[in-house]
């Protein structure tokens, strides 16, 4: 699991080197940390505080810091390296980028000049009023959303580490239970081994004796 994702962040770090010249790194979790600190790539952030239940509060400060250094022009992108959930059976190393933001689409109205059209300009663009105005609902659902996707990120990566875990787990008890009734099996057979030599060694006392 930890090895999966060191070896993506690893290329993807490498990958936008020549893109890139300044870039930063900020790594949570343990593993991950001394993986890239073994490889020669010191963390600029670390976290370290994160549980198997990270919560929205933990990541809307990370989040929010992200959201004000891009606004200030302070980097330009932000890629995220997590385990994407898909199902108890599959989760797959994702690279992500948060940052920046997709358009929520150009046309609203769309249609205008499409075959047919002859419709009223001014009428499609007065079907909708937005209370309040569409802008002061951007500056509050794009940040959410931004927040979101993170959590999200934070999320996934938690839910697929159990499994990882469950998954060792498991194959962990089916190999020890495997090696319990290897060793059971050898005991009893050097245990009846050992029974019928003190027999034999009976038996042939008696034999003597007669």
């Amino acid at each position: 699991f930890n090895g999966n994702l060191i070896r993506a962040g690893l290329a993807r770090w490498k990958e936008l080197q020549d893109h890139a010249p300044r870039r930063s790194i900020e790594i949570a979790g343990k593993r991950g940390i001394s993986g890239f600190r073994f490889r020669g790539h010191a963390p600029d952030a670390e976290f370290t505080h994160f549980e198997d239940k990270p919560t929205f509060a933990e990541v809307d400060v990370i989040a929010s810091r992200y959201l004000e250094e891009y606004t200030l022009g302070e980097f330009d992108r932000l890629d995220v390296v997590y385990m994407k959930f898909f199902s108890v059976a599959r989760q797959e190393v994702t690279i992500e980028t948060l940052l920046p933001l997709g358009s929520i689409g150009d046309n609203v109205g769309g249609g205008a000049d499409d075959a047919g059209g002859g419709a009223d300009e001014s009428t499609t663009q007065s079907q909708y009023e937005f209370l309040p105005s569409p802008e002061s609902i951007l500056e509050e659902v794009v940040p959410t959303s931004f927040k979101v996707k993170l959590f999200k990120c934070f999320l996934d990566t938690a839910v697929s580490e159990q499994i990882a875990r469950m998954v060792a787990m498991k194959g962990a008890t089916e190999n020890a239970g495997e090696l319990i009734r290897s060793l059971s099996m050898q005991y009893n057979r050097a245990r009846q081994g050992q029974i019928t030599n003190e027999l034999m060694d009976l038996l042939g006392g008696v034999e003597a004796l007669k």
